[in-house]
């Protein structure tokens, strides 16, 4: 049997009878293994709990705890664990009701050591075997998502293009004739007209929804092409309060608190503004939408070596541990198909690599979310 493997065999040896688990450990040491001991079963669950074992040899016939309850134990607790038993020459019944309780194999007292010590190889075998299987498959899945994500990016890519432009056109036709009206509320003609400004104001508004629009279908693109970055001082806690005023509404309406924890010596940063502001939108519509009536929302920041780092935490809904690997993938979403598209976040992460930055998410089931954004004080564009 090929030896290579005897450095990374974790091994543990459980023997009631002292003098004989002393002089096999000896031997199995001499021969590259470097087996724990145990006296008992109780002493081997012990071990298990506090170190990493592969392979467990362990006498049948011990004082109180019994090697197969011992072994029934292990395979329930520890699956991957391989186990050996040793039986004396009357007891061969003993191995085989070890074998049907999911041991790899027995072998019978006086123990032929270079025997043993290919049992423990091949148990070992059938570990390594089973992780590079279980690799492989994770592996396969991972490519397979892969290639599902990037047909579907691609098709998005095709589609949002048409639909950027299909949607700036008119828009270019509405912003055209919101300005004319502004032109013609402004005239001499009307200024006796009682509701001018109530008009103007309209018309303003039509031309913020308008911007508003406008960055909607560049996030939509966002994806398609990298952004042109353009970098310039950023203050975040200013960022915060106007992105607040887009969400004034649905955090009235929810009545949410705002707790503000910014540091004014640690929100001034070299970076997008623009970008920065998509980011911010995102995770605080996101933080508003995961909260019920009269929730918290927390800001606080924090300088960590030439990184800001940003915290945007709620008292939400949180994510659930099986959802927080994937909640940065393209298309992933919890919400209905009106209420979300699965972009969002995934468009937050690329923003944040594209400014040489990281994002971070905790989060526990109804006890709310925290994003964590990491951002350099002074960004160097990777354009």
């Amino acid at each position: 049997m090929d030896k290579r493997y005897d450095d990374n065999i974790r091994l543990l040896l459980v023997d009631d009878e002292e003098g004989f688990r002393a002089a096999i450990a000896r031997r199995l040491t001499k021969r590259g293994l470097k087996p724990l001991q145990a006296s008992d079963g109780k002493e081997c669950l012990d071990i298990l709990g506090q170190e990493s074992v592969d392979v467990v040899v362990l006498d049948v016939k011990m004082p109180g705890m019994s090697g197969i309850d011992t072994l029934k134990v292990i395979k329930q607790a520890y699956e991957k664990i391989q186990v050996i038993l040793l039986t004396g020459n009357v007891a061969v019944t003993d191995g085989v009701e070890g074998i049907k309780s999911g041991a790899f194999d027995y072998l019978t007292k006086p123990v032929e050591i270079d025997h043993l010590v290919n049992k423990i190889h091949q148990a070992f075998e059938i570990i390594r075997l089973e992780e590079e299987k279980q690799t492989e498959l994770e592996y396969r899945a991972k490519l397979e998502k892969k290639m599902i994500d990037t047909d579907r990016l691609a098709s998005l890519g095709t589609m949002s293009t048409g639909i950027a432009h299909e949607i700036n056109n008119p828009l270019a036709i509405i912003n055209e004739s919101a300005g004319f009206i502004k032109q013609v509320l402004n005239s001499a003609e009307m200024v006796k007209y009682s509701q001018k400004d109530i008009l103007i104001m309209a018309a303003e508004k039509i031309e913020k929804s308008i911007k508003r629009a406008r960055n909607i279908t560049h996030q939509l693109l966002g994806h398609v092409k990298k952004p042109d970055t353009k970098l310039s001082e950023v203050n975040l806690k200013a960022l915060l309060y106007e992105t607040f005023g887009l969400l004034k509404k649905d955090i009235r309406d929810k009545q949410i608190n705002i707790h503000w924890q910014i540091d004014k010596n640690k929100n001034v940063i070299w970076s997008d503004p623009y970008q920065i502001r998509q980011v911010l939108m995102n995770l605080l519509s996101n933080a508003v939408h995961a909260l019920p009536q009269t929730g918290s929302i927390t800001l606080s920041t924090d300088e960590i070596e030439k990184d800001i780092i940003l915290e945007i935490k709620d008292n939400g809904v949180g994510i659930p541990k099986e959802n927080l690997g994937r909640i940065f993938d393209p298309f992933f979403t919890t919400k209905s198909f009106n209420e979300g598209t699965g972009l969002g976040l995934f468009v937050v992460h690329k923003i944040l690599l594209n400014l040489n930055g990281k994002i971070d998410v905790t989060s526990k089931v109804g006890e709310g979310t925290c994003f964590q954004i990491r951002l350099p004080k002074c960004n160097k564009s990777n354009g």
